[in-house]
């Protein structure tokens, strides 16, 4: 979601369920509907305005994933089906935050990503790179009570995609938080600092120009690991001025 918070109109006096609502940004502060340069929003962006549904109890209080069902290995990519992944190690961590900077604890956190040579283990995924047998891409982790997350995996490779001609997604991986029921969830991605791609990217090019710097890392050598991994920080905002781009529901699917 995103926008300011609101408040629903207060129930009926017989209930004191009072059910939190957001209100839209400004749509010069969005990502477009249907980006001109991104081919797939042709086949995958909405036709019509979307409508904003509101929240009902059912939504806001099914069950979620617990923290007992993930494991600290789910956080550590490079160690997979019996081996070692290829590649750089790097180590990605964060917090996340909502509008007013204060952290959002035991929120589920996924990523994924391609590996080091820029191929997903994913069927729909045949270009002619080497795919990796100790690589899966996929990790999990709940934010601690301060929000924070931290995953260990390998620096993605770009790939080839079909936009255009010569078309090369930028390095990236991909990031999924879900809230206190599944109807709560926000995808993004994270890009890294330098990358000489992004000019020509139209999924990073449709983030408005003054918020794309929000979805790239950076590179953090007080927190590389000697002889290990190398370091990026991440902070995830919600919502508000500061928020991170996200691939909301009116904004398309993005590769």
């Amino acid at each position: 979601m995103t926008g300011t918070t609101s408040r629903a109109p207060r129930p009926a006096a017989d209930s004191a369920l009072e059910l939190p609502r957001y209100l839209r940004e400004a749509e010069e502060r969005r990502t477009p509907l249907a980006y001109a340069g991104y081919r797939s929003t042709a086949l995958r962006a909405p036709l019509r305005t979307p409508v904003d549904l509101p929240q009902r109890l059912t939504e806001v209080t099914g069950p979620v994933l617990g923290e007992d069902r993930v494991t600290a290995a789910d956080a550590d990519l490079t160690l997979r089906m019996g081996g070692e992944a290829l590649g750089q190690r790097i180590n990605v961590f964060g917090r996340v935050l909502d509008s007013d900077g204060r952290p959002v604890p035991d929120t589920l956190v996924e990523i994924w990503q391609a590996n080091a040579a820029g191929r997903y283990r994913h069927v729909g995924d045949n270009w002619p790179a080497p795919l990796d047998p100790h690589f899966d891409g996929l990790g999990r982790v709940m934010t601690d009570s301060l929000g924070r997350y931290e995953f260990t995996t390998i620096q993605p490779g770009a790939y080839p995609w079909g936009n255009h001609h010569n078309a090369w997604r930028p390095a990236h991986i991909h990031f999924s938080l879900f809230g206190r029921a599944f109807t709560q969830r926000l995808v993004t991605q994270m890009y890294f600092p330098g990358d000489p791609l992004f000019w020509q990217d139209p999924i990073f090019n449709a983030i408005p120009p003054s918020a794309r710097h929000r979805a790239i890392a950076t590179f953090e050598l007080d927190r590389t690991q000697d002889n290990w991994a190398l370091a990026y920080q991440w902070d995830i905002v919600l919502r508000g001025s500061d928020q991170t781009p996200f691939e909301t529901d009116d904004d398309g699917d993005v590769a």
